[in-house]
């Protein structure tokens, strides 16, 4: 078989189909009927010479040729949709920048990451916050060009990622002005009994803090656990607690006064990443961005 025996509206179909696992979803999502779908996925089995799919209960499974056939699509239409990416407002001399975050990442980091490029008339910003794997995911899609992350990602030869650092924030203990001023608190062995907000557990300086009050055998009173760094602000700033976090997400509340800064500690700290594809194409925004960062 030579590339232009091979059908690659059946190829895109298999594709949608693979990334669902169920005929019926994808069906309603192309806009095609169930039996439709599965008749060009037949239609490419019979092209390949193996089968595709095999059934496992009421789902569709990949057999071993299928997920080799979906990496390469994976490449195939990921590429297509970096592409309708890159060129989308290109005609009006624009560069477009697809960045992905955290969930658990400081808004006020993303903004002071980007700030270099807000000046700039050609750039096009597309922000989206999330789960990391889901993050991800999209961008071995190349339906990103980064993901900003708190925690560096393991080597994984399936899933081949560039790790770049970009810094690190000392983390700080912030309380109410009025009622904390002239106060100095030490990390952990002052906060026994103390009202505390605290970053969810699923944030990398949630496990960094509570090893060290196990250690000094010190129970803060949790008030509350906040995966959202803007919401955690937002507590920090109207509930009177003592909080724990990044001072970059109060940057503006310890610059007017309406918090201070009670204490911190030097074994916490959050770090930050910028994850990109190696197989990613250059992108002249992004690159402004990793070349600032290495400057600083």
């Amino acid at each position: 078989m030579n590339l232009e025996q091979l059908n690659f509206h059946h190829l895109f179909y298999f594709w949608r189909v693979a990334k669902t696992g169920h005929l019926t979803q994808a069906a309603r999502e192309l806009h095609t009927s169930q039996s439709a779908l599965s008749a060009q996925i037949r239609q490419l089995e019979e092209r390949l010479g193996e089968a595709l799919f095999q059934r496992e209960n009421r789902r569709l499974k990949l057999t071993e040729i299928g997920q080799i056939v979906l990496a390469y699509a994976d490449n195939i239409f990921g590429l297509g949709q970096e592409l309708l990416g890159r060129l989308e407002g290109r005609s009006e001399g624009m560069i477009r920048l697809r960045v992905g975050s955290v969930a658990t990442l400081s808004r006020n980091y993303q903004e002071n990451w980007i700030r270099p490029l807000l000046a700039n008339p050609k750039v096009t910003l597309t922000i989206e916050s999330g789960l990391l794997n889901d993050l991800l995911d999209r961008l071995l899609q190349h339906q990103l060009d980064v993901v900003l992350a708190n925690e560096a990602v393991p080597t994984d030869p399936n899933r081949p990622l560039h790790c770049q650092f970009l810094g690190s924030q000392t983390i700080s203990l912030v309380g109410p002005a009025k009622r904390w001023k002239h106060v100095t608190l030490r990390i952990p062995e002052d906060l026994q009994d103390l009202d505390m907000a605290l970053p969810g557990p699923r944030h990398s300086l949630r496990a960094q803090f509570d090893a060290l009050c196990l250690a000094a055998g010190v129970k803060p009173r949790l008030r509350a656990e906040i995966d959202d760094m803007a919401m955690l602000r937002l507590i920090a700033r109207d509930s009177g607690w003592l909080a724990l976090l990044p001072e970059v997400v109060v940057q503006d509340e310890l610059k007017s006064g309406l918090l201070q800064r009670v204490g911190f500690s030097d074994q916490l700290a959050e770090y930050f990443y910028a994850i990109t594809s190696p197989r990613r194409h250059p992108n002249e925004a992004l690159e402004l961005l990793l070349k600032h960062r290495e400057a600083r």
